[in-house]
């Protein structure tokens, strides 16, 4: 990681600067997937499946006999894991429903708020050489809880025609039947138009690669809505004299293993520490599976010398992180300063590992900056909010004069009428 020792305020933009990805033919090339999948459906995700998974298919639903094949294949290990991590995903999740709450805003006028699930959703979830199974959890619980009715999960099979054992267990687990085996943008085509096999969703859900990615952006012009924009996995650790450089290396390299477009960012107001974070990585890149994708990832990532905690806080805000862990003295005392952020973990004993498997929270986060105008996938994400109001007669009169003299202000004599004559009725009434 190339070190940068107290750059001016003025060069933080270009620090802040994420791997730029190839998108040249990008847009054609989903448009082109698209258009196909909307005219031939289900004989075009064959034909997809085939092309880009080498994978010939018989049925793109998933079957109960081969989930419960999956499950047969699932050690007891994992299964107890994934079981504890579910129990905590649920209890955090449902933490977050909201009681219905009327207020009188006038004497007379009452309004409060109402959730309502949203019907049909759709979760793409990645196989390949790392099948994110957690995502299920973290996608399909929250689905569950909100009430959405009907809830479809694609994920690319292997060249057997097979959906990752782990996937298709977690989804059971999570209440989704649906299933079906379909990866890349075709998956999300899938999603957006309907097929005569996979369902038209509301809203999509779910990370990918740039394919995926842009795909989800595309469904938008279909009226069919995503969670948030999700690009590559990203961590910012702000660490000083009082961090463990092993804790803080392992950290770094667990995102710099995600994708060879991944960045982590190192601040620190000590040269010292930044130098022993960065012999460990050397030290403990050398014993990783996917060392060859950390160490091109580790190549857009940079480590940064800056004179204090607190602006290293503030360059934490500018870059607006993923995921930012404070491996610093007395964190909590830190938190009301964080402004821009994904998700935060406090402290030498909160990896960010944590957050992507078990202890509650959401993984499905804002990256890119996005953290400046987006939350995480949470609850909220799965719920539409309606307003209600109730006015009485009383409530009616109190608030009248005040809608007539806006209404005709604006030149909306409709508007004005509508409560002219309901305060002309109840003074006839009398």
């Amino acid at each position: 990681m190339k070190l940068y020792k107290y750059p001016h305020v003025s060069e933080w933009k270009a620090l802040c600067e994420r791997p730029s990805q190839n998108q040249e033919n990008l847009s054609e090339q989903v448009k082109s997937v698209f258009d196909e999948v909307k005219i031939n459906g289900d004989k075009a995700l064959n034909f997809f499946t085939e092309k880009f998974d080498g994978a010939i298919l018989n049925d793109l639903k998933v079957s109960e006999s081969e989930i419960n094949e999956a499950k047969s294949l699932v050690s007891a290990e994992l299964k107890s894991a994934i079981k504890t991590a579910s129990e905590n995903i649920r209890k955090f999740h449902e933490s977050q429903q909201e009681e219905k709450e009327i207020i009188e805003t006038t004497e007379g006028v009452f309004c409060w708020r109402e959730s309502r699930a949203i019907e049909n959703i759709g979760i793409y979830i990645p196989g390949g050489t790392a099948p994110l199974f957690s995502t299920v959890l973290m996608l399909g619980i929250p689905a569950n809880i909100a009430g959405c009715k009907n809830i479809a999960l694609c994920s690319p099979p292997d060249k057997n025609g097979k959906i990752n054992p782990a996937i298709l267990f977690t989804a059971d687990l999570a209440g989704i039947k649906n299933i079906f085996k379909v990866g890349g943008c075709q998956a999300i085509a899938g999603l957006t138009f309907g097929t005569e096999t996979i369902p038209k969703v509301d809203k999509i859900f779910g990370p990918g690669n740039q394919y995926v990615t842009f795909a989800k952006q595309f469904a938008l012009n279909y009226n069919v809505a995503i969670d948030i924009p999700a690009g590559p996995s990203e961590v910012l650790v702000i660490a000083d004299e009082t961090s463990i450089p092993a804790f803080v290396a392992s950290d770094l390299l667990s995102q710099a293993e995600h994708g060879t477009d991944s960045q982590v960012i190192l601040l620190s107001n000590s040269e010292n520490i930044i130098n022993k974070i960065n012999f460990e990585i050397e030290k403990q890149l050398a014993g990783l599976p996917r060392k060859e994708i950390a160490e091109i990832a580790l190549l857009n990532s940079k480590s940064i010398l800056l004179n204090s905690i607190d602006d290293a806080i503030e360059f934490s805000n500018f870059y607006a992180p993923e995921h930012l862990i404070l491996s610093i003295e007395n964190s909590e005392k830190f938190t009301n300063k964080i402004t821009n952020a994904g998700s935060v973990f406090l402290g030498n004993f909160s990896p960010e590992s944590a957050g992507d498997y078990a202890s509650g929270t959401n993984h499905t986060l804002p990256t890119n900056g996005f953290a400046k105008n987006y939350s995480g996938v949470s609850l909220d994400s799965f719920v539409k909010k309606i307003t209600f109001q109730n006015i009485t007669k009383n409530g009616i009169k109190n608030i009248g004069k005040t809608i007539i003299s806006m209404a005709e202000t604006e030149e909306l004599i409709a508007h004005k009428n509508a409560v002219s004559v309901r305060l002309k009725y109840l003074e006839n009434e009398n």
